[in-house]
């Protein structure tokens, strides 16, 4: 992460140390907040369409254009309408992963019932040395995050021993996600050049996203790709954005609208992740 030194006055620093303190943040971390606030930027700011508890029972209707999504951001992950495929956002570009393992940059304008956008600028930069497994990743990622209370989006960039991805196909509208889960197709792919798309959410968050770890797979030629259940490599890139500011679209769909949310959908996130 680059480091920005200056001169301040001896007030205005007592000032931050006391503010950082009573808050529990680190100098660096209520600093460069207020450096954003001031810039007016959206740095650390997520953009998100709908919830993870409206997905698991199987609200599944468009509720945002794509259009509007990539306002929000260049980078991120989702679903399609009635989860006809594993969304992935990269470069300003969304591509459709679909049941049959075929991949199409979707340029029109549609509807999204769930997606997680961010416009990536990465605050730390590492390598991730051999991976065996994707909790190789994870542990490589854990001990880079400053907090286990904030958000995280990751990039993973190189070339993969072995990516094990799904996805699912179309399904009849309202389908919960555990059933939509039985129906995914799983993808065996080797000695593949590509990048990891993915989050790291807070277990508090469990209502609204996807807790732990949360990875879609994109090849380098945009022709592969899924969610990703498993990978080994020798060594990757590591990008991570620290994000603090939730930005929630819940939709105003009839299905939304008339869906019993009350469920903790932890368990059934769990069974599908």
């Amino acid at each position: 992460m680059p480091t920005l030194t200056v001169a301040i006055p001896s007030s205005l620093d007592g000032a931050v140390r006391e503010a950082a303190g009573q808050r529990g943040q680190s100098v660096d971390c209520l600093v460069c907040a207020a450096l954003s606030e001031y810039l007016n930027s959206h740095h650390h700011g997520m953009y998100q369409i709908s919830t993870s508890s409206a997905l698991v029972e199987g609200v599944d209707e468009g509720a945002v254009s794509s259009r509007t999504l990539l306002e929000h951001g260049d980078f991120g992950l989702g679903t399609f309408e009635n989860f006809d495929g594993e969304m992935v956002i990269i470069d300003g570009a969304i591509y459709q992963v679909r049941g049959d393992g075929s991949v199409t940059h979707r340029k029109d304008d549609f509807r999204i019932p769930f997606a997680i956008v961010v416009r990536f600028q990465e605050d730390e930069e590492l390598e991730s040395g051999a991976i065996s497994c994707l909790k190789d990743i994870e542990r490589a990622c854990d001990s880079h995050r400053e907090s286990g209370n904030l958000f995280y989006a990751l990039r993973l960039d190189g070339h993969f021993d072995n990516i094990h991805a799904r996805a699912v196909g179309r399904l009849s509208p309202g389908t919960r996600l555990v059933d939509a889960a039985k129906e995914q197709s799983e993808f065996h792919f080797s000695n593949i050049e590509g990048t990891l798309v993915g989050f790291w959410s807070p277990r508090y968050s469990s209502s609204f996203n996807v807790p732990g770890y949360h990875f879609h797979f994109i090849s380098n030629d945009r022709a592969k790709g899924g969610h990703v259940l498993e990978c080994s490599a020798s060594a990757l890139r590591v990008g991570l954005q620290m994000l603090f500011e939730y930005d929630v679209r819940l939709p105003d769909t009839p299905s939304f609208l008339t869906a019993d949310l009350s469920n903790d959908p932890a368990v059934a996130l769990a069974k599908v992740e």
